[in-house]
C-alpha cells in the first residue's frame, strides 16, 4: 500500500480521489488549510493535515513519507487574477519543490483543458486562470520528477461513467468529477502515464483502456 499527499484535499476531486484510495487501503493525507474541513477529510478516510499553500507553511513536513503528491489545488472561479497566480501556479511550485526536498519522484496535478498552450490573453478572468496552470503545468515538466498532467473538460457533479476520452488535444467538453478521479487514481498504478500531459472528457473508452 501507498501513502499519497493530495494538496487542496478538501476539493470535490481530491475527497472524491481520497476517498477511492483509502477504501482500497492506501494511507492518504490531504492539504488543507482550513480546520473546518478536517471533518469531511476524516469522513471519507483521509488524514487531514493543516498547510497552507499560499503562506509559509512546512509543505515539505506535510508531504514527508509519501510515495506520491497531487496537486489538485486551485483559486477557485470567485477568485481574483491575484491569487490564481499565488495558487494555481505559486501552490503548485511549491508542492514541487517539497517533493524534491523530501525525494518523492511522482507529482501528478489537475490542470486545466485549454492550459495546453500559453493563452492570448493571460492576464485578466479566465485568461489568467489559464496562464497561472500554463505556467504550473511547464514548472512540472521542468522538475526533473515522474509527472502526469490531466487537463479535464468542464466538470460536473454527474455519476463517474468509467467511460472517457483522452488525447493529447480533444474537441471541448465534460467530464464528472468522480470519473476525474479515478482517472486519477489509475495513474498512481500506471507507470505508462510518467511524463504525459493529456485532454480529458467523457467518452465511450474505459479508463484503463483509454490512458497512454
Amino acid at each position: 500500500m501507498s501513502t499519497i499527499a493530495i494538496a487542496g484535499g478538501h476539493g470535490k476531486i481530491a475527497l472524491l480521489l481520497g476517498r477511492m484510495l483509502a477504501e482500497r487501503g492506501d494511507t492518504v493525507r490531504g492539504l488543507i488549510r482550513n480546520p473546518d474541513q478536517e471533518g469531511d477529510l476524516r469522513a471519507a478516510g483521509v488524514e487531514p493535515v493543516i498547510c497552507d499553500l499560499e503562506g509559509d507553511g512546512d509543505v515539505a513536513a506535510a508531504v514527508r513519507g509519501a510515495d506520491a503528491v497531487v496537486f489538485a489545488a486551485g483559486a477557485g472561479p470567485g477568485s481574483g487574477e491575484a491569487r490564481k497566480t499565488t495558487m494555481d501556479l505559486g501552490g503548485a511550485v511549491k508542492l514541487i519543490e517539497a517533493a524534491k526536498a523530501e525525494g518523492i519522484s511522482r507529482y501528478l496535478i489537475v490542470s486545466s483543458m485549454g492550459a495546453e498552450k500559453a493563452p492570448e490573453n493571460g492576464t485578466e478572468g479566465f485568461g489568467a486562470y489559464l496562464q497561472a496552470k500554463w505556467e504550473a503545468d511547464e514548472a512540472v515538466r521542468a522538475s526533473g520528477l515522474d509527472f502526469t498532467i490531466v487537463r479535464p473538460g468542464g466538470l460536473t457533479d454527474d455519476p463517474g461513467t468509467g467511460l472517457v476520452e483522452i488525447a493529447e488535444k480533444t474537441e471541448r467538453g465534460q467530464i464528472p468529477r468522480a470519473d476525474v478521479a479515478a482517472v486519477f487514481l489509475a495513474c498512481l498504478d500506471t507507470p505508462s502515464t510518467i511524463g504525459q500531459s493529456f485532454d480529458l472528457i467523457a467518452g465511450d473508452t474505459p479508463i484503463a483502456d483509454a490512458l497512454p
